[in-house]
């Protein structure tokens, strides 16, 4: 019992984040060394279009989109040390958001779209989760929508947000008619700026185009992109349902903290199966989201003390995935 405890106690502590970081460099330097190469995105935001990853693919992009990944995870711990959103001193929702990453080697060779779209979600978590019941909340309101509608100018993957946070504040208790006046002046203002500016015209505005799952009969084969898509919703959802049948007894703050994770957790999962040609776009997000989950199923069961097996197998998992993407053409 004492052996068991120490394991699950293991997969909490610092030095298996620090060890999943490890993997995740030696994970990214193997990838660059076989020529993976990064997801192609094509697609275009409200004035300007995104085609191909943000900085060409190389050592120095993929060190840049280490970066970003482990800033995300640091604000997630952050946020959970201010705010408890998981009842524990933990570290495992960093950790297995690296794993998750892991899985994917194509999105570690480069800076993409869909690592500052995670990076985003977590920093803007941050005035959101700051604002709970309190009603003089309209700067952080407008701060986040302003984000939103400048992400979208760029890549319409940020829309994705735009419900997420809606919902969010709305559970928060803080929106009212002054909260929607400042998120209708938030995402106006970026649009505002850029017009007004003479950057852009209104006849650069570029019409969205999504590629929904009826078209997939289209692809020739399934994608390794797809397949971890896949799994990873199925995963979250299953344990976000299980996770949220506990957290709900829980007092209203770190319920609402939580339910606005599952938001974003089946948003994303939504907009992959509305624009599943953008998926390396919103699988880093969905990553983000499930690694909650799979840290709240953690410490949730703690009267369980062989709950370590299934971190086994979700590390070997991930690795199995990580490695199969490498070796098959």
């Amino acid at each position: 019992m004492a052996t068991s405890e120490h394991i699950n106690d293991y997969f909490n502590g610092r030095p298996f984040m620090v060890l999943c970081v490890l993997a995740l460099m030696a994970m990214t330097a193997v990838a660059l060394a076989m020529g993976v190469q990064p997801a192609t995105i094509e697609s275009r935001g409200a004035f300007f279009s995104l085609q191909g990853t943000l900085v060409e693919a190389g050592p120095m992009s993929a060190a840049t989109n280490l970066l970003c990944l482990m800033a995300a995870g640091g604000i997630m711990l952050a946020l959970n040390k201010v705010y408890g959103y998981i009842r524990s001193m933990t570290h495992l929702h960093v950790s297995a958001f690296l794993l998750l990453q892991l899985a994917n080697p194509s999105g570690l060779v480069a800076l993409g779209a869909g690592t500052l779209v995670c990076l985003v979600t977590a920093l803007l978590a941050m005035p959101l989760f700051a604002s709970f019941q309190d009603r003089h909340s309209q700067r952080h309101i407008f701060l986040v929508f302003a984000v939103v509608a400048a992400g979208s100018m760029f890549h319409y993957g940020a829309l994705v947000l735009l419900p997420a946070f809606l919902l969010g504040f709305l559970n928060m208790g803080v929106f009212n008619l002054k909260g929607l006046l400042a998120m209708l002046f938030g995402l106006i203002t970026p649009f505002w700026i850029v017009l007004g500016l003479g950057i852009v015209a209104p006849t650069d505005f570029n019409a969205p185009h999504f590629n929904g799952i009826w078209n997939l009969a289209a692809l020739p084969q399934f994608t390794h992109e797809l397949v971890l898509a896949a799994l990873t919703a199925v995963v979250g959802i299953i344990l976000a349902v299980m996770n949220l049948m506990t957290i709900m007894n829980y007092r209203m703050q770190t319920r609402v903290y939580n339910v606005f994770f599952v938001f974003v957790l089946m948003l994303a999962v939504i907009a992959l199966c509305i624009d599943y040609s953008d998926i390396a776009v919103y699988l880093p997000l969905l990553s983000l989201m499930v690694a909650v989950q799979v840290a709240q199923a953690h410490n949730l069961r703690s009267t369980h003390s062989r709950r370590y097996i299934s971190m086994l197998l979700f590390i070997a998992g991930c690795f199995a995935l990580g490695i199969t993407s490498m070796l098959l053409p």
